[in-house]
């Protein structure tokens, strides 16, 4: 299984454009267009899982760059969310500063 990282999507495009996008390379487990917590409007960037590595590769390869709904598509790997002290000490600020 590869996760996928697609960036600079318009507040328009759906999961079911990027899946059949991505079907054409394979099969796709999942697709989570990334959403604003409070708003619930997307923030232009979303996940796709796909059942193979080398599927995987051939998608992000021949669709970084391409154009859906007139913004270019950032496709590459996804990397593992890091929990590093730095990170650690932002996430309890924002929560100290976060007001009800």
């Amino acid at each position: 299984m590869q996760n996928i990282f697609v960036g600079n999507l318009a507040i328009d495009t759906t999961e079911q454009a990027l899946r059949t996008l991505f079907e054409g390379f394979g099969q796709v487990l999942s697709v989570n267009i990334v959403k604003d917590r409070d708003t619930t409007a997307p923030r232009g960037f979303a996940f796709i899982e796909m059942s193979s590595e080398p599927e995987a590769q051939a998608a992000i390869v021949a669709l970084n760059g391409t154009i859906i709904d007139g913004r270019r598509m950032n496709v590459n790997q996804a990397r593992p969310k890091k929990d590093d002290a730095s990170t650690i000490q932002q996430q309890m600020r924002r929560h100290r500063d976060h007001r009800y």
